[in-house]
């Protein structure tokens, strides 16, 4: 397998899960996600799924500054359709790392461990991207991702053209993705310029 060795680079999420523990798939339920797993399980790299990456990285540190972040345990809210723009491609990601669903996860165990609901969509939120809150504690998060300061390589436009048209050769293609890619490793050295993030209480 092949990869853009940059997908190592970027910091893994460690979480733990009741659930995960209760069925014994992990030892106390603690494991470590990473970008790379989210690659797979996306099909794709880009600026969508590493800023949905990043910010529940950077949301759940804000959450659990002292502790594994609880996996089925978090609330995330989006202002926009499911169906409207990326939302839904973010909220897939999120899904995967947080354990989040809308009404088609895990429905639980004599009452536990319930995945449902805690995906939500067409909220009351004014500018964040996402909220993500503790369904223990309540504690939320507003959290702002926006890559624009990133630039991309000033050929990247003209190739993209080439290979949705069908009009790129084999080198043109491997240069489209080498230069697609190599935005997506400039936003993820650049964390501080491209997520922010704001406690709510």
């Amino acid at each position: 397998m092949t990869y853009p060795k940059f997908y190592e680079t970027i910091e893994t999420i460690k979480v733990q899960d009741e659930l995960s523990s209760f069925l014994g798939a992990f030892e106390n339920g603690i494991y470590e996600i990473s970008y790379l797993e989210i690659v797979k399980s996306a099909g794709h790299s880009c600026p969508t799924v590493l800023g949905a990456y990043l910010m529940t990285s950077e949301a759940l540190k804000a959450l659990y500054p002292n502790t594994n972040a609880k996996r089925g345990e978090i609330e995330v809210s989006f202002k926009e359709r499911q169906s409207e723009a990326v939302a839904g491609a973010i909220g897939n990601v999120i899904m995967n790392i947080t354990g989040a669903c809308t009404n088609n996860g895990f429905k639980g165990i004599a009452g536990n461990f319930d995945r449902n609901y805690l995906l939500k969509f067409e909220q009351d939120i004014k500018e964040a991207s996402a909220r993500f809150t503790r369904v223990d504690t309540k504690k939320s998060v507003d959290v702002f991702y926006n890559a624009s300061s990133i630039q991309f390589d000033p050929s990247m436009q003209g190739l993209m053209q080439k290979c949705v048209k069908g009009e790129a050769s084999y080198e043109e293609k491997i240069e489209f993705g080498k230069v697609w890619q190599q935005r997506v490793e400039d936003i993820s050295k650049n964390i501080s310029s491209v997520i922010t993030v704001k406690e709510l209480n």
